[in-house]
Order: C-alpha cells, then sequence, then structure tokens
C-alpha cells in the first residue's frame, strides 16, 4: 500500500454506523467532519438505513449510511482521520462489535488493494454485509467487485431487518 498522497484526487466510501446515543447527531458530526478533511470533498451521502446489530446482544438497533469522499489523503492518512473523527464522538472500543457512538470503515480507495495488518481494502466484510451495501449501492450500484455490481451483491443478501430513511 502507498504512504504518499496520490497527486490525483481519488474516490473513497467509507461506511458510517452508530447505536448509542444521538445517532443522527453523530452520523451528522462524522459527515461534517469528513468533508472538512485535507484534500477531502464529500461527493455524496447515502440515505440513513436502521438495522438489527451484529454482534453482542441487548444492543440498540443501528443508524448506518455511506460516504463518497474525493480525496488526496494516503488511505493510511484516511484512516488516521476516520479514528480520529470516532474518538471525537466518544468512541470506545470495549468488545469486538459491541456498541458505539461512531463507527468508520473505509470500503474502498480507488482500485487499491492492501492487506496490511491495520488497513485491508477493498473491506474484507462489506460484501457480506446487507447493512453496509444498502448505503453503499445509494452511491454506487454499477460498481464492479468481485465479479459482480455492488447491487447484484446486494441482492443475495438477506435484508430482513434493513429499513431506509430517506435523508431530507
Amino acid at each position: 500500500m502507498t504512504t504518499v498522497p496520490p497527486t490525483v484526487p481519488v474516490i473513497a466510501y467509507i461506511a458510517l454506523g452508530t447505536n448509542l446515543g444521538d445517532r443522527q447527531a453523530h452520523l451528522d458530526a462524522a459527515f461534517t467532519a469528513l468533508s472538512a478533511l485535507p484534500g477531502t470533498r464529500l461527493l455524496a451521502r447515502s440515505s440513513l438505513y436502521e438495522t438489527a446489530p451484529l454482534g453482542p446482544a441487548g444492543q440498540q438497533d443501528y443508524l448506518n449510511a455511506a460516504a463518497k469522499l474525493e480525496t488526496t489523503l494516503a488511505p493510511r492518512a484516511l484512516l488516521d482521520a476516520c479514528l480520529t473523527i470516532e474518538q471525537a464522538r466518544g468512541r470506545i472500543r470495549a468488545e469486538r462489535w459491541g456498541p458505539r457512538t461512531l463507527d468508520l470503515d473505509i470500503l474502498l480507495y480507488g482500485n487499491t488493494t492492501s492487506q496490511d495488518p491495520h488497513l485491508t481494502l477493498p473491506h474484507p466484510a462489506m460484501l457480506n454485509r446487507a447493512f453496509v451495501l444498502a448505503p453503499l449501492c445509494d452511491l454506487a450500484p454499477e460498481l464492479i467487485i468481485a465479479g459482480r455490481t455492488l447491487a447484484q451483491h446486494l441482492a443475495l443478501l438477506n435484508q430482513t431487518g434493513i429499513r431506509r430513511i430517506p435523508v431530507a
């Protein structure tokens, strides 16, 4: 994976999720923070999706969304910025797949593939998670990954418990 910032902006897709506190406020703050990153422009944001939690029982439902960015930040710099945004919203990493104020995952960074211990690209689980693909399909349904469009991948998944909340 390259650590040198690209000279030409790259399109990156970020998954957003939250199930603690004022979920809408966490997502709004995250979109604002992403759009304020150096060398970065928020090109589009998905609708919101309310989804059942993945992980430990007893969690509140999540609000999930996706962002399409144009950025000159290198992948690792973008990851570090996402982690900083999470921390600013009170993210505490107490348990795997546990409740969280905000979760930001880089799904795609241009055509970059990486097996870096800190950042795997494309995101290794995105094609198996309807709560990730549904908002991502709002932004790029015809994008081809692993021989299928994102919309085709989504159609193969169980979408029970995912409710679209249109952006006002």
